[in-house]
C-alpha cells in the first residue's frame, strides 16, 4: 500500500511540474502548482503514518500546506482575474524572454 501512494504522489507530481513548464495559460499553471502542493500533501500524511502515527505532525503540517495553497489560489485567481480584465488574455507571454 506504501508504495502504490508513493506512486499517486509522484505521478501527480510530475504531471503538476509538466504541466506548470509547458502551459500558456495562467488559470492551468495555478492548477498545476495546486496538484504539486496536493501530492505533497498526500506525501506528508503517509510518511507520518509511516514514521510517527503518534505525533501527528505530518498531518498537521498537510493542513498548514491545504492553508497556504488555498489562499494562493484566491489570490492568484484575483491576480489572473485583474490581468484579464486589462488586457483580455490570461495567455502567458514567453517571447519577451526568449531572444
Amino acid at each position: 500500500m506504501f508504495e502504490h501512494v508513493l506512486f499517486l504522489s509522484v505521478y501527480l507530481f510530475s504531471i503538476g511540474i509538466y504541466g506548470l513548464i509547458t502551459s500558456r495559460n495562467m488559470v492551468r499553471a495555478l492548477m498545476c502548482l495546486e496538484l504539486i502542493l496536493n501530492s505533497v500533501n498526500i506525501n506528508l500524511v503517509t510518511f507520518s503514518d509511516l514514521f510517527d502515527s503518534r505525533q501527528l505532525k505530518g498531518d498537521i503540517f498537510s493542513i498548514f500546506v491545504i492553508a497556504i495553497a488555498a489562499a494562493e489560489a484566491a489570490i492568484g485567481l484575483a491576480i489572473v482575474s485583474s490581468i484579464h480584465h486589462n488586457k483580455k488574455s490570461t495567455r502567458i507571454n514567453t517571447s519577451k524572454f526568449v531572444e
